[in-house]
């Protein structure tokens, strides 16, 4: 995300080293030496061998537990559990797996021989193991034939997010309690059944990238070698490809959600996992999409990113009811409407002009864009008439000592210094980042039984996050996408926006589909829905209801044999 994703970093938490205290008995060791050896009689000799079996039947217990701990192929036992949610009314009947993929070198003798002559007592039967992959997939038992049943693979973003916010938010049977407006209760926090959960419709397996969550590399091997575009985009599909195959699920419909940042991975593995492994999707689900990183980064020089987030700013001021009485009195789609109008012809004209644009014009743009996005039209002339989102988040509300959300401008919070333009935290975020994460460690523990005194890493530090595939350009996964659909012109996309999201501006999503250059056959497999809601639309009630009920028609547009004649979903 370049510029724009780094603002993400500000939020992402630092991973704890762990040290591991080396003890030693060296004073004992010196007081073995200073003893007398004892005679050679039969009863030492006696208690020699007493001592050897007493070893010999330890190393044989710890050798079966180790064996009982593992898998046929070697891998950790996962923790296994049965399990019953009401969906739709319905009892739904589930097993929930919680444990480790563990991603090896796969790569030739002959190229092992080559990047490592120094081992050659290195068991060649082996493959090498790099890191261990943390996932929880929920399978329902209780139809007769699951393999036929579509498979949903579901991840975060960040990067460097877990997938516990999809997970325990949306999609999961479970799910952290919020008010129905998506705000945190008081600690401590509780789970409730998710009676809107997709497991009804599809398997379900969430998949926490390497460094998030329980994920992470084995000893000796560099963390860095995964934080990356490429690096995460291979790893990631490394796993689908694994547990794919392990599960005997290539015969079952595939689906990919990704949030955020997980839409960049999501748009990157659509045509790697093709190209890779010749693994064909029937969906992708891309919740708050950031496909173009130029639609983000609002910098000098890149107009086009100021065009796209007003309409966003416009949501906010709307809701906030900081907009003139004649837009203010109006419904959000019809303000948004012209906003969108604005911000496409007029606006975006003024800033292409830039000095050279009549103080006339100026003026006039400035007092347009003021009344859209609720800001005094002195403070928006002084700012050239380009609005940095960190200075919408803490000005909109300066008068009333409180900043707005980043990922929901719904929310809002006190400041920490007041009058300052620094953007002291995202309100929208600490919403639900304690319900969240209090409930995932105990659910994991209690009810899924799976135990380790790793912290649970919800946003792990993992930057510098290379994008050498994308050096002096910005990121554009939409080409990737395009590429996908091409190839596989079955594939569908379902694009889920939130109006008052400004991480990931809803216009800039749909700009992007615009400049695809879809053919039109093509172009009606992607369809855009757009929530009264944030970045995370499903925090709130009715958003998580929608979002439920549009992807059952998603699911069944892209499954059925005759699903390219179904019209996409027009707002």
């Amino acid at each position: 995300m370049q510029t724009k994703l780094i603002i993400v970093a500000s939020l992402i938490l630092s991973l704890s080293s762990l040290v591991f205290p080396a003890y030693t008995s060296c004073a004992a060791d010196s007081a073995e030496k200073t003893k007398a050896a004892p005679p050679a009689n039969s009863k030492t000799a006696d208690k020699k061998s007493s001592a050897d079996s007493d070893d010999e039947d330890e190393d044989k217990s710890d050798k079966a537990k180790s064996m009982k701990d593992k898998s046929d192929d070697g891998d950790p036992k996962p923790s296994v559990t049965e399990h019953t949610v009401m969906i739709g009314g319905k009892v739904v009947r589930y097993k929930a797996t919680a444990g480790f993929m563990v991603l090896k070198d796969f790569s030739s003798k002959k190229e092992r021989d080559s990047d490592d002559k120094k081992d050659k007592k290195k068991d060649e039967k082996e493959h090498k193991p790099l890191a261990k992959m943390f996932y929880i997939a929920y399978t329902r038992t209780d139809v007769p034939d699951a393999q036929k049943r579509p498979v949903t693979y579901s991840f975060n973003g960040g990067p460097g997010s877990a997938s516990i916010w999809l997970h325990m938010g949306g999609l999961g049977p479970r799910r952290a309690v919020l008010t129905d407006n998506g705000e945190a209760l008081p600690p401590p926090y509780r789970l409730e059944d998710n009676a809107h959960s997709w497991l009804d419709d599809t398997d379900l397996v969430f998949i926490d990238p390497v460094s998030t969550g329980y994920s992470r590399t084995e000893p000796g091997e560099d963390p860095k070698k995964f934080h990356g575009y490429d690096e995460d985009i291979e790893s990631v599909g490394e796993f689908i490809r694994l547990y794919t195959t392990k599960n005997k699920r290539w015969m079952s419909p595939k689906f990919i959600v990704g949030e955020s940042y997980g839409t960049t991975r999501a748009a990157g593995l659509s045509d790697f996992l093709q190209r890779r492994y010749g693994l064909y999707l029937n969906g992708i689900v891309l919740v708050s999409a950031v496909l173009n990183f130029a639609t983000l980064d609002l910098s000098a020089g890149n107009d086009m990113a100021f065009s796209l987030f007003l309409p966003g700013y416009t949501a906010a001021a709307w809701y906030h009811k900081r907009l003139p009485l004649e837009l203010q009195n109006k419904p959000l789609l019809e303000v948004l409407r012209q906003a969108e109008d604005f911000a496409s012809k007029d606006y975006l004209q003024s800033l292409f002009l830039g000095d050279r644009i009549s103080a006339e014009d100026k003026q006039s743009t400035a007092n347009k864009l003021a009344g859209f996005i609720g800001l005094p039209t002195s403070y928006v002339e002084q700012l050239n008439n380009r609005i940095p989102d960190d200075i919408f988040f803490t000005h909109l509300l300066m008068d009333r000592n409180q900043q707005i959300g980043r990922f929901d401008a719904r929310y809002t919070g006190l400041r920490f210094n007041p009058g300052r333009d620094v953007f002291d935290f995202d309100p929208s975020f600490e919403a639900v980042n304690g319900p969240f994460t209090a409930t995932f460690n105990d659910y994991v523990r209690r009810d899924l039984k799976f135990e380790s005194e790793l912290p649970y890493e919800t946003l792990a530090k993992v930057w510098p996050w290379s994008f050498k595939n994308a050096e002096n350009k910005y990121v554009n996964v939409a080409d990737d996408l395009r590429k996908a659909m091409i190839k596989n012109p079955y594939l569908k996309i379902w694009i889920c926006c939130g109006y008052y999201d400004l991480a990931t501006p809803y216009y800039a999503a749909k700009y992007t589909v615009d400049q695809m250059s879809l053919d039109p056959s093509i172009r009606r497999n992607i369809r855009l829905t757009y929530y009264d809601s944030g970045h995370m639309m499903y925090v709130t009630k009715p958003a998580l209801r929608q979002f439920k009920s549009d992807f059952q028609t998603f699911v069944r547009d892209a499954v059925l044999p005759d699903a390219s004649a179904v019209p996409s979903a027009e707002r």
